[in-house]
């Protein structure tokens, strides 16, 4: 199954680049990196990014990511993908910027 994250440009930057991360400032609040299934996220980034350019979603195998990834209930019950580990840039499927367009996020045709 496929999870995602979604970064700000310059989160995602850095990943890219030093190959892992544990996360953006809310995962570090929280003490493990949020994610979202494909029916999640256009919750979360409505809620969350309305407003923000230069998003990044960002595609991960559940499998790979082993017993660190817990489902745990959130927003009104439903179970999300929280991940108590370190994310490595090696577990990457995939990242496409996420583009906003009057207010309406389109997401990629590879997103399942």
């Amino acid at each position: 199954m496929q999870i995602y994250k979604i970064f700000l440009g310059p989160e995602w930057a850095e990943l890219d680049t030093k190959g892992e991360t544990l996360g953006a400032p809310i995962d570090l609040a929280d003490g493990f990196i949020h994610f979202s299934t494909a029916k999640q996220a256009g919750v979360t980034v409505a809620k969350y990014f309305a407003d923000i350019d230069g998003l990044m979603l960002i595609a991960f195998e559940t499998d790979a990511l082993g017993d660190a990834l817990k489902w745990e209930p959130s927003r009104g019950g439903d179970l999300f993908p929280h991940l108590y580990r370190p994310l490595k840039r090696a577990e990457v499927l995939w990242a496409r910027s996420l583009t906003c367009i009057n207010g309406t996020f389109t997401f990629p045709d590879e997103m399942v």
